[in-house]
């Protein structure tokens, strides 16, 4: 399960996670990811160790958020697919930079895909979306 710091709840968060983020689609799902807009810093090389100097600094938790409309299918079924979509991105959480937001859509395929299938296809969309972004030809 996801801590109530993990989920996102408000229409706005969801909203703009999908407006300002990276889409990417792979199967059965889509996934917008929102990366933190300054990279974490680089470890300094100074040989003084590191004092606290009062001022803590605040952790922003990588945040998730779930999509699964009616077009998937009976409610039973849309639970199902978003328990399995939860506990799949749950163990990939962590891999994401801290800060970063993710929502994740499940197409009408997700209910008859098996959590293995699912699996593949978040892991492939989520390394789509990570992946720097390079100019088409055409």
């Amino acid at each position: 399960m996801l801590t109530a710091a993990q989920r996102l709840r408000r229409s706005t968060d969801f909203a703009a996670a999908v407006r300002g983020g990276r889409r990417a689609g792979r199967g059965a799902v889509v996934v917008h990811l929102t990366l933190p807009a300054s990279p974490e810093p680089t470890a300094t090389t100074s040989p003084e160790p590191a004092r606290d100097s009062g001022t803590e600094t605040i952790s922003v938790p990588t945040r998730a958020g779930f999509v699964v409309s009616k077009a998937v299918g009976p409610a039973v079924v849309r639970n199902t697919v978003r328990r399995r979509l939860r506990h799949l991105v749950r163990e990939r959480l962590a891999e994401l930079p801290e800060g970063s937001t993710l929502v994740v859509r499940a197409l009408p395929a997700a209910a008859e895909a098996s959590y293995s299938r699912l699996g593949a296809d978040l892991d492939a969309a989520i390394a789509a979306a990570r992946a720097p972004r390079g100019r088409r030809s055409r």
